[in-house]
């Protein structure tokens, strides 16, 4: 696929359904990763995993635990990952989680959590990044959004407001850090065959296939790809853009 031999990425949710994918495909294609998550011990398994799976001149995987939701921890995960790697040329902003409810029945923990989890702690790392990435005059930030964060869904005000924060905001980053060669786009899953929707019953998954074109759901695999292309030198001319793997769930322009 794309060479990637060489190169450091810190990776947020990263032994979830989607994070994992992302992980492996970055790490199939020669990266050294800094695993983060809040499962300490999911983390240090899956690390094991993948030091078992793709081993590297430059040193084993790390993991780092972080929780989102505490901003200082947020504000060490970029400088722990920097000492332990050495370097980050690639910054994947995956982790999120979702509180749903009616607006009119939303609590303001619902919504402050989701805010300050997937869209705020996006902003942090981003900036935490920016000063490394253009003092090496290279990097690539891609933060995982949502196909919800352009069409809304019911039920999900919080989590499509932030989604769509992520990707305005990742717009005006593009734009700042450009001419220091650094990278900055968003991939937007579609509904992705992950453990939380094993959990469906068929009729729910009958349900949502029927508006797919494709017919299925995506796999983990189909977001670790599109990651790894905007991750590539190949990619070094594609900023401020917004990749929707969804099946034709949702066709935008």
């Amino acid at each position: 696929m794309f060479d990637l031999t060489g190169m450091n990425a810190l990776v947020t949710g990263a032994a979830g359904g989607i994070g994992s994918a992302i992980s492996r495909a970055l790490a199939a294609q020669g990266a050294r990763l800094a695993l983060s998550g809040t499962n300490a011990a999911k983390l240090r398994a899956f690390r094991e995993e993948l030091n078992d799976s793709y081993e590297y001149d430059a040193g084993p995987h790390v993991e780092i635990t972080c929780d989102l939701s505490n901003r200082e921890q947020v504000d060490e995960l970029v400088p722990a990952a920097l000492d332990t790697l050495g370097g980050i040329d690639i910054l994947v902003t995956n982790a999120g989680i979702t509180r749903d409810n009616l607006a009119m029945r939303m609590k303001d923990e619902e919504w402050a959590d989701v805010i300050t989890i997937n869209l705020e702690s996006t902003f942090r790392l981003m900036r935490a990044a920016a000063r490394p990435m253009m003092k090496a005059r290279f990097g690539r930030v891609i933060a995982i959004t949502s196909v919800v964060g352009a069409t809304g869904n019911p039920g999900q005000m919080n989590y499509c407001a932030a989604k769509a924060g992520i990707t305005g905001m990742t717009k005006s980053f593009a734009q700042e850090v450009a001419s220091r060669g650094i990278t900055a786009n968003c991939v937007a899953p579609g509904f992705i065959r992950t453990p939380m929707t094993d959990v469906l019953t068929d009729d729910q998954k009958a349900a949502i296939n029927s508006k797919i074109p494709m017919g299925r759901m995506g796999e983990g695999e189909d977001i670790g790809s599109a990651v790894a292309f905007l991750a590539s030198k190949e990619a070094s001319y594609i900023t401020g853009q917004t990749i929707h793997v969804n099946g034709g769930m949702a066709m935008m322009s």
